[in-house]
């Protein structure tokens, strides 16, 4: 029978040693080891998330993971102070500020990407 307890999501990597590195350590996530290169991502809300090696990976071209912040520009401000480059998006048809933020359509929002080119954001909660 199908059922949906224990269910989860995945997404690929070309190198999943800087990925959990990234995760882990840039973003502050609890990672484990899974074996042969894959690894969990573990949420305080109880959700988990697969990462695993694809030697012929091709970055995801949509926001793979939302993470809800109550103030947009304390996060992205800390995560520029980490590393992490807030302004993928400099215009190209995308309303965004010089920190990277989009405003007014939609909850304000700000795109990053992981070492391996996916495509993540922090969006005002809201």
């Amino acid at each position: 029978m199908f059922t949906t307890d224990g269910a989860f999501s995945g997404f690929s990597v070309d190198d999943p040693t800087a990925a959990k590195k990234f995760y882990g350590e840039t973003l502050g996530l609890e990672v484990e080891d899974a074996g042969n290169g894959f690894f969990r991502i573990h949420f305080a809300s109880g959700g988990i998330v697969l990462c695993y090696p694809k030697p012929d990976h091709t970055p995801a071209s949509f926001t793979i993971m939302d993470f809800p912040v109550s103030d947009i520009d304390a996060a992205v401000d800390d995560l520029n102070s980490r590393g992490v480059d807030t302004r993928i998006y400099n215009g190209g048809g995308m309303p965004v500020d010089e920190k990277g933020v989009m405003r007014g359509n939609g909850p304000d929002i700000a795109w990053f990407r992981d070492p391996a080119g996916n495509i993540l954001a922090v969006l005002k909660e809201g």
